[in-house]
């Protein structure tokens, strides 16, 4: 009777996934229908690389484009070295007892739970108010970077805690170092696990609205350094579909480059995981 009722269980299982698969492709085809509709008459070479005129309803978002690869770049510059070293703090020491990995650990938790806005105004006044850097780049890149941390340390450590613990002993075994096992052999081996962790960072970065706007500022011009101000894709999308009458399309449009910058940046992410992965494993 234990048996059948486990087969029962595998079976609907099997039919739970494809089910829930298909859901989430349908949801996003939905989705991308519907931007693709309203927004490809209006995606044109001109509006990706013309200012804004009219308060957005006119002209392109070439200005935005460049505030937001900006700030993702100063996000992921912060976030990813720190990142990997807390992930390899909690993977390699919390499991002897360190006191250290487990207060960073619960930390992550709860900051992986904090709403967006929070992190905005935090951001608003440590980096813009307290460090004096006012409506920048750089303050909205670090805010950034304090939002993917938590989703990328999380995602890391799960990498690395899945390596087994058969390689760390051949390596020890070898005479490798600790320096050289991670650089050689875990890094490699988690790397998937640091790229899901790394996309879905980014998704979070280029989606956020509420923090930026606290941090980065509504600016539509061309920023001339990092502690200008400037508008991210997510806060012109914003604006423009609630505080820009007429202006809807360009929306529209604006949430299609948002959405094709965003697989753009996961297929290649993706691809040089692979291809690292393969290289490395050639090279064993």
């Amino acid at each position: 009777m234990h048996e059948l009722s486990l087969l029962n269980r595998h079976r609907a299982s099997e039919l739970l996934y494809p089910l829930a698969a298909v859901a989430c492709i349908a949801a996003f085809a939905l989705l991308l229908f519907s931007l693709v509709q309203n927004g490809a008459p209006y995606l044109t070479w001109e509006f990706l690389t013309s200012e804004p005129a009219r308060s957005g309803r006119q002209g392109g978002i070439f200005p935005i484009l460049v505030s937001t690869c900006l700030l993702l770049g100063v996000a992921l510059v912060v976030a990813v070295p720190s990142g990997l070293a807390a992930a390899i703090l909690l993977s390699e020491i919390s499991r002897r007892g360190n006191w250290l990995a487990r207060g960073l650990s619960i930390s992550l938790d709860i900051l992986a739970g904090v709403p967006s806005i929070v992190y905005g105004l935090f951001g608003n006044a440590f980096f813009c108010v307290y460090l004096g850097m006012g409506f920048s780049i750089l303050s909205g890149g670090l805010t950034l970077a304090c939002m993917v941390l938590p989703i990328f340390v999380r995602s890391a450590e799960a990498g690395f805690v899945a390596v087994q613990e058969d390689w760390r002993l051949g390596a020890a075994a070898l005479g490798m170092s600790k320096l050289s096992t991670l650089l050689h052999i875990l890094l490699p081996a988690a790397a998937p696990a640091i790229t899901v962790g790394l996309v879905l960072g980014i998704g979070r970065a280029l989606a956020e609205t509420a923090a930026l706007i606290y941090t980065s500022g509504y600016v539509d011009r061309l920023p001339d350094s990092l502690m200008d101000s400037g508008r991210a894709l997510s806060v012109h999308i914003y604006d423009l579909s609630m505080n820009v009458p007429g202006a809807e399309h360009h929306a529209y449009a604006s949430a299609l480059v948002l959405i094709a910058l965003l697989l753009a940046i996961n297929g290649v992410a993706s691809w040089l995981a692979e291809h690292l992965l393969h290289q490395r494993i050639k090279r064993s």
